[in-house]
């Protein structure tokens, strides 16, 4: 079988797994975010490295993103003051970058978006520091969890792929 072929049964297979996981009961998790972070997976290359780099700067994003909610509720203040805050913080958030190991922007932005998507989209009091945290880690458990699950569809697509191939 090629490896197109493996990873569409892979993966379909293990988004219904994915789907029941978020869904399927009272956890929190965010079945968008756990994507956002399979897709996270497969972008910064898949594999070991793939993973870290991905879960890492899904963590930077998520920081940058609740400390940036948080000074715009405690701040407060017009629309100006808030693209002001939230442009500081992407900022910082690129500068990381300096850091090997928050290099790999793409998959800190992912984190960023979605801690800010999630928090507010659902009305997470964001000046309670308890609350904020408390959605800023469910998106990033989920973002990470979305991180194995990527790399578990991607064993299995290569064992099914190696396996399907003729012996010479």
């Amino acid at each position: 079988m090629n490896l197109i072929n493996a990873l569409a049964i892979s993966i379909g297979a293990l988004a219904a797994v994915a789907t029941w996981l978020c869904l399927g009961n009272s956890f929190g998790l965010q079945v968008w975010a756990l994507f956002v972070g399979w897709g996270s997976f497969y972008h910064t290359g898949g594999g070991n490295d793939g993973f870290v780099k991905s879960a890492i700067n899904h963590s930077w994003g998520m920081l940058v993103a609740a400390i940036a909610l948080f000074v715009v509720a405690t701040v407060g203040g017009s629309v100006i003051v808030t693209s002001v805050i939230v442009g500081l913080s992407v900022v910082v958030l690129v500068l990381g970058a300096h850091i090997p190991a928050l290099s790999t922007i793409p998959a800190a932005v992912y984190g960023y978006a979605s801690t800010a998507a999630f928090a507010l989209l659902t009305g997470v009091a964001l000046g309670d520091v308890a609350a904020l945290g408390k959605a800023a880690i469910m998106v990033l458990i989920s973002l990470v969890i979305g991180n194995a699950f990527g790399f578990v569809s991607e064993k299995i697509a290569g064992a099914m792929a190696a396996k399907a191939e003729p012996a010479e």
